[in-house]
Formats: C-alpha cells, sequence, structure tokens
C-alpha cells in the first residue's frame, strides 16, 4: 500500500509521517492512530482484494476491546466482506479478527 516515506532529515517517529505497509494478509493496527483506522481498513482491505487474498487476519488487540469493537463495526458495513469472526487461539485469539472477503469482479 503506498504511503509516504519520511525524507532522511524527518523524524521518523513523526506521527503524520508515513509508512509502507506490505499487503500480505495481515493487519497489525498496534503502530497506528485510531483516528486513521477508518481509512486504514478499507484501504487495506481493497489492497488485499486487488491481489487476490481474500482471507486477512486484523490485529486490534485485546485490551478493553474498543478498537476491536471499532473494526467489526466498520467491516458490518463493507459490502465486499463475506464475514468475519475472532481469530482461533493459533491466530490471536479475541486479539485478532478473520476477516473473508469476496473476490473482485471478472
Amino acid at each position: 500500500m503506498p504511503h509516504r516515506a519520511p525524507p532522511p532529515d524527518e523524524d521518523p517517529w513523526d506521527p503524520e509521517a508515513l509508512v509502507e505497509v506490505p499487503i500480505d494478509g495481515t493487519l497489525d493496527l498496534h503502530t497506528f492512530s485510531p483516528r486513521d483506522i477508518p481509512h486504514l481498513v478499507p484501504d487495506y482491505l481493497e489492497a488485499c482484494r486487488a491481489r487476490g487474498i481474500l482471507v486477512v487476519r486484523v490485529v486490534h488487540g485485546k485490551g478493553k476491546g474498543t478498537l476491536q469493537r471499532t473494526v467489526h463495526a466498520l467491516l458490518g458495513r463493507l459490502p465486499y466482506v463475506a464475514g468475519f469472526r475472532l481469530a482461533d487461539a493459533t491466530a490471536g485469539a479475541w486479539g485478532a479478527t478473520i476477516v473473508t472477503l469476496h473476490p473482485l469482479p471478472s
């Protein structure tokens, strides 16, 4: 997913700096600001669909469940999400959600 890389003289810890997010079927939200989630999750899922990745793991963490509820609310509104469920114990349990996507139309 294309993101602006910080110039060499830019503070690498700048919260506004953009980073490259690998499109590999796992999106770990731990390093992102909550304000980025409403755009990040749909953009990432669309990028996965474009690459034929139709099962995606979204890691939101366990915590108090706020981020999990936010992610689930987003997923429930996206027409290309076929379904989602909490991960099993080997994939993060209630700290991650497994999302199944509809393929792109031929």
